[in-house]
Order: C-alpha cells, then sequence, then structure tokens
C-alpha cells in the first residue's frame, strides 16, 4: 500500500489494520487485539454510558474527552449507539468510570498506532 492516507485512514478506523496492509502481521495482530480488549472491557464495564465530561465544566476537559473517544474509529460509533440509549442501573455497577477511562485509553492509544503505521510507511520506523 503506497498512499499515506489511506494508510493512517485505515488504520485509524479498524485498530491494526494500517500494519496488516503493510505486511506486518504481527504487530497489526498484537495492536488489533490490544486495543479492541481494551474497549471490549470499557463497553462490558459500561464505559459507553459514562459521560464523562460535559461543556459546562469547562470546554478543554470536554474537547480532550471527545478526542480521546473518537480515536477508537469503528469502536467510537459502536460506543455512541450503546451509549445512546440510557440504561437506568449502569451507574450502579463499581467499574462505570473505569469504563469510560478504558474507552479514552484504548482511543488514544489507538491514535499511536496510526502514528506507528505511517512511520512504518515513510521509512522511519522497521
Amino acid at each position: 500500500m503506497d498512499n499515506p492516507v489511506v494508510i493512517g485512514i485505515i488504520s485509524w478506523f479498524f485498530p491494526g489494520a494500517g500494519h496488516l496492509a503493510q505486511k506486518r502481521t504481527k504487530r497489526g495482530v498484537i495492536i488489533a487485539a490490544t486495543i479492541w480488549t481494551m474497549f471490549i472491557i470499557a463497553i462490558l464495564s459500561g464505559g459507553a454510558h459514562y459521560p464523562g465530561f460535559g461543556f459546562k465544566d469547562g470546554s478543554l476537559l470536554y474537547l480532550l474527552n471527545v478526542f480521546a473517544k473518537l480515536g477508537n474509529g469503528l469502536g467510537s460509533a459502536i460506543s455512541y449507539l450503546i451509549g445512546s440509549e440510557a440504561a437506568p442501573n449502569i451507574a450502579a455497577l463499581a467499574t462505570f468510570e473505569y469504563g469510560g477511562r478504558f474507552l479514552e485509553t484504548a482511543g488514544l492509544l489507538n491514535y499511536l498506532a496510526v502514528i506507528d503505521a505511517l512511520d512504518i510507511h515513510f521509512g522511519r520506523k522497521k
């Protein structure tokens, strides 16, 4: 694959795909397994329902929260769909806030994976 834009987009949308497209199978599988495992743990912990920060709490905190969640690519759409239906007892879970933080961390880790895939493409990394 020779187009860095396509590599960046597929890396963001599906974690590990940018590495797989560049024949870095081992690294791509490890990245995909790690990020998707974190995402699944976050969803099962109630992270999709965790509100995080609202705009009223401060625009910077809110934007950082949105930026981190959008890093999940396809996962951000899945978590939005799951989180759009209010679950009345989800806040009672002991893991409610941890799930939200896992969701954000998975997104931030995916941004690093995108940068790694682009570095491999440009030859800055083996």
